[in-house]
């Protein structure tokens, strides 16, 4: 869409009050908001076949995930990972059996098309791993044929490499469930086959791209061995270590880590190991999963949604991280800290800090706890990027509590409990920073790139490597809290100029992508008092203004991950759009047209409503593989930067 003039800053604020009461409506009675976390299809196969699995599947309820899957297939019989994405093997494939155990005939056309697209892509013989665990499941593929995982794992040493420690809080979850789940073998029936989905090939083997891949290839042959006679007491030991090691981490919504991967797997293992259904480790599970279900009626379909009812799980939940930005967004649009609105989310997040310590202090021996997660439910695994955004929000509210300390403002009583809050955060933030001075999300070093290389991993990032993204919000929290001539805040600051790429842009580890990673790190380098003329500012602004759109927005799409021609490219979208403004109005071009041009499309492409349309997924869980669609992004940070940008554009009209 071309984007019309905007001649006078009133459109602009008409557009930002349209936006701000969408977003305020939709803040719930307790004080939190939470936009669906939208994925991929995946999760509704495999939470049928999991409960079919347990015996626990019934029709109405699979018929209604069905409803959704048949939903999401494209026109050419084909299942993707992301809106308008490629056609995936292993997610088509997942999809495709789903149905067949939704009763869809093999014979019917959405079928055909489906399998045709498997075979030509190499059949469930070329699959991902994690698929044909599923598949080994019921009997559809050789447990013999999938690397070797044994639970013997959880009995290493943290020294000693491939310890459940090396991998990244998400991957360890799912990979201590799945090692029990891969020691007992269990194989159920489904009445049915995938004969017509195979290909008659064999796969070309992986090949190891290093001496260590090849030596873990290796030891791979060796385990797989090992596993068909594993030493009795030793295996003994390790079923009741790491069974032990999942109940203790299951977390009170009934979830791990409020993911679905570790999961589905520790409720499998779990009922392997002699869990009944009604045990209350099961029941919670299995509660906690309906709680995740987004069930879609007649009168309340979301976009994309089937005529009549259907169903889809959410990965995971992101309330605290939804609430933050919307604090921050209201803020920026000039709602007052003392608002009703902002009052009752800071209530709602000081009960959310996470208070005991989780896996972090392994690597962070003696550090106290401090910070957020990103769910309802998650006290194992706080995370640096939701501490240093829930900081930023609560410390728009602690300057209002300062100065209405003596005053009646409802903003005044959370003064004390604010500023605790903040500074135990702030602790925590500091001592979680990695040794090279950047910051991962969930753990401090977790940089051991030897597990990548395990041949059970083929599938997603499995370290926490520190990120531009992360390291910038944490920096920015710094310079909130005024605590810029620190080692750490320096060390920080230096970092995220050490990882510019070298086209001016920054990679988003957790957003889709450069611009992304772009619109965090420029704004966190000009409040860390890095000068807007300075090199590493002017090439990443430079950047920016190359990739703009046409009609004046920014997009990516998430092939950028894999195929370096998309990087900057793709259609527009109202969160990319503004998070490229947040990076310009940061490096004070505010009179630049790459800026208005931005405002313009944003107010232009509002819809009546005050929210935008963004079916593309802009979220990223793991780079080439794993994509989301926030479905508040394209709500608060469209309202953060028009907030920003009308504020500048008054002041410089004022002069």
């Amino acid at each position: 869409m071309p984007a019309t003039t905007v001649q006078t800053p009133s459109d602009v604020q008409v557009a930002l009050e349209r936006a701000c009461e969408h977003l305020l409506s939709l803040q719930s009675t307790a004080g939190w908001w939470q936009g669906e976390l939208q994925t991929n299809v995946t999760m509704d196969a495999e939470d049928m076949l999991l409960r079919e699995f347990l015996g626990v599947r019934r029709p109405d309820e699979t018929e209604r995930s069905a409803a959704w899957i048949r939903s999401q297939q494209r026109e050419d019989g084909t299942w993707a990972n992301f809106h308008d994405g490629p056609g995936e093997l292993s997610t088509t494939i997942e999809a495709y059996w789903a149905l067949r155990l939704a009763g869809d005939p093999a014979e019917a056309e959405h079928m055909r098309r489906a399998a045709a697209f498997v075979r030509a892509q190499g059949g469930i013989e070329s699959a991902r791993v994690f698929t044909h665990v599923w598949l080994a499941l019921f009997g559809l593929w050789s447990w013999e044929e999938v690397p070797a995982l044994p639970p013997e794992i959880v009995l290493l040493p943290g020294w000693v490499p491939l310890n459940v420690y090396d991998f990244a809080c998400w991957a360890r979850q799912t990979i201590v469930a799945l090692s029990l789940v891969k020691a007992h073998r269990p194989v159920r029936s489904l009445g049915f086959g995938l004969q017509e989905l195979r290909s008659g090939e064999r796969p070309a083997p992986r090949r190891a791209v290093s001496w260590h891949g090849r030596l873990l290839a290796g030891l791979d042959w060796v385990l797989r061995v090992y596993e068909r006679r594993p030493i009795g007491p030793l295996r003994r030991l390790a079923l009741g270590r790491a069974e032990r090691w999942i109940v203790r981490r299951q977390e009170a919504d009934g979830s791990w880590g409020g993911i679905q991967p570790p999961w589905v797997y520790s409720l499998m293992a779990l009922h392997l190991g002699g869990y009944s259904l009604e045990h209350p480790v099961m029941r919670r599970g299995l509660e906690g999963l309906d709680r995740f279900m987004v069930e879609d009626q007649d009168d309340s379909r979301a976009v994309g949604a089937p005529p009549g009812v259907s169903r889809r799980l959410e990965a995971c939940q992101s309330p605290v991280w939804d609430t933050a930005l919307a604090m921050i967004a209201l803020s920026d649009a000039g709602v007052a800290a003392d608002d009703p609105a902002m009052v009752a989310a800071a209530r709602w997040l000081l009960g959310e800090e996470v208070a005991q310590s989780g896996d972090w202090v392994l690597a962070r021996p003696g550090l106290a706890p401090g910070g957020w997660a990103f769910e309802f439910a998650n006290v194992n695994y706080p995370d640096v990027d939701d501490t240093a955004e829930v900081v930023l929000a609560l410390s728009r509210l602690a300057g209002a509590a300062s100065v209405a300390a003596n005053g009646s403002s409802p903003v005044a009583g959370l003064r004390s409990e604010i500023e605790a809050a903040i500074g135990r955060a702030q602790r925590w933030v500091r001592g979680m920073q990695g040794s090279d001075g950047g910051w991962g999300a969930f753990d401090a070093d977790n940089t051991r790139s030897l597990v990548r290389e395990l041949p059970f991993l083929d599938f997603g990032e499995v370290i926490d490597e520190p990120s531009a993204d992360v390291t910038a919000h944490a920096v920015e929290m710094l310079a909130a809290l005024e605590e810029l001539d620190t080692p750490a805040a320096r060390r920080g600051v230096r970092w995220l100029i050490e990882s510019q790429e070298p086209g001016g842009s920054w990679f988003g580890r957790w957003g889709v992508n450069h611009v992304y990673g772009t619109g965090a790190a420029v704004p966190a380098l000009i409040v860390a008092g890095v000068a807007p003329t300075e090199e590493c500012i002017r090439r990443a602004v430079d950047w920016l203004e190359r990739h703009q759109n046409e009609d004046g927005g920014w997009g990516e799409d998430p092939r950028s991950y894999d195929d370096p021609t998309w990087i900057g490219r793709g259609l527009s979208t109202a969160s990319q759009t503004a998070w490229a403004l947040l990076a310009l109005h940061a490096a004070g071009r505010i009179d630049s047209p790459a800026l208005r041009r931005g405002v313009d499309w944003l107010v232009a492409s509002q819809r009546a409503d005050g929210t935008w349309e963004e079916p593309q997924y802009t979220g990223t869980g793991f780079p080439s593989d794993y994509y989301i669609n926030y479905h508040l992004y394209r709500l608060v940070f469209p309202i953060t930067a028009l907030g920003r940008c009308l504020r500048s554009m008054r002041s410089t009209a004022s002069r």
